[in-house]
């Protein structure tokens, strides 16, 4: 009983310094990323909730570095792997050797792929063949991995973010729907402006590369993703939620195949994570419809005359939101400029503990 409570504390006082703990959190991270503020906050939702992401964008624009920066601000264990056509699952997962004992005696000894990380990048996951691609779905579903007749857990937290260039197509193979499905959001990163890439050249042009020199430790992220949970949302913004991933289902104008209740999931845990980052204690519309966008553009599939008119997945959940919502304006979408001072905080309260 009193473990339960002192557990119960630790939590309500985690909560209480969530907004300071990010706010330092992200300005750690600004020490070596430059901009792509709202990339690293879609792979801190992601993270809080369990999830797993897929960024897609051109080459040279800081994916590994940004990934492999939080993982060392978030004192994890990172893994990469590059996936290439000639990978196989045993190279991911890992196998059983056979070992020599002192003795003479030859056994199995099982020794771990890179999978067995807590922060795991799989590079251009379009060009590993389908049958590698698919041993990453129980990993990443399940958080365990299957080696013959034995099953290893993953350590927690557990967390996949893969990469995929949408401009050199020749010799890869797209993510089938099934795991497409598994991943909880979708990234697009795009290029720096000009002063952005002014300051890349002045900070990574000098003697030495920005490092990061603190970070939030595995016990207080496992209490922020126990926190993510208990953020509460209104039944009203729950209905809003599945009108929105029905609608995907029966706009037959722009979407042939709408999104599955997994998204419907996905959506309500990414915006309470985005209500805790924002350090508020409720979810707000605004998270639903900025979350809508990351949660369900891998998860529908334009007609072919979407396609034809050259109407992209993000224009068409725009639709979406416009019929839920009359008054919905696009603006609303994150596209605000990175250097923006954010409203100020209100003060946490966790419903259901006290001080």
């Amino acid at each position: 009983m009193y473990e339960k409570d002192s557990e119960a504390g630790q939590i309500s006082i985690t909560y209480e310094n969530a907004g300071r703990i990010f706010n330092s959190f992200f300005e750690e991270i600004g020490r070596v990323v430059v901009g792509q503020r709202k990339a690293v906050e879609h792979i801190v939702i992601s993270i809080l909730c369990g999830g797993h992401v897929l960024v897609e964008s051109n080459p040279g624009l800081g994916k590994t570095l940004m990934i492999s920066t939080i993982s060392k601000a978030l004192n994890l264990k990172f893994s990469r792997i590059q996936c290439t056509p000639d990978l196989m699952p045993a190279d991911i997962t890992g196998t059983n050797i056979i070992e020599e004992r002192e003795s003479g005696k030859k056994e199995f000894r099982f020794e771990a792929g890179p999978v067995f990380s807590n922060i795991v990048l799989a590079d251009e996951i379009n060009r590993a063949s389908p049958k590698t691609q698919s041993a990453l779905l129980e990993a990443m579903q399940e958080k365990q991995v299957t080696v013959g007749n034995d099953t290893y857990l993953l350590d927690k937290p557990f967390f996949i973010l893969a990469t995929q260039n949408p401009i050199e197509m020749e010799g890869t193979y797209p993510l089938p729907e099934a795991q497409l499905d598994r991943f909880l959001l979708k990234i697009l990163i795009d290029y720096p402006n000009f002063e952005e890439e002014k300051e890349i050249i002045n900070r990574y042009t000098k003697a030495e590369a920005p490092k990061i020199r603190r970070g939030i430790d595995k016990s207080t992220l496992l209490e922020l993703q126990a926190l993510t949970r208990q953020v509460p949302i209104s039944e009203e913004l729950k209905e809003r939620v599945l009108k929105i991933v029905a609608l995907t289902r029966k706009d037959k104008q722009n979407i042939e195949y709408g999104a599955s209740p997994r998204a419907s999931i996905g959506l309500i845990l990414a915006a309470k994570a985005r209500a805790l980052i924002k350090g508020r204690n409720f979810v707000s519309q605004e998270d639903l419809d900025v979350m809508a966008y990351p949660v369900l553009r891998h998860r529908i599939i334009l007609t072919f005359e979407a396609e034809r008119s050259g109407i992209t997945p993000d224009e068409a959940i725009t639709e979406l939101l416009k019929q839920v919502n009359p008054g919905y304006k696009e603006e609303k979408n994150e596209t605000a400029p990175e250097n923006q001072k954010e409203p100020a905080k209100k003060k946490l309260k966790l419903p259901g503990f006290r001080k």
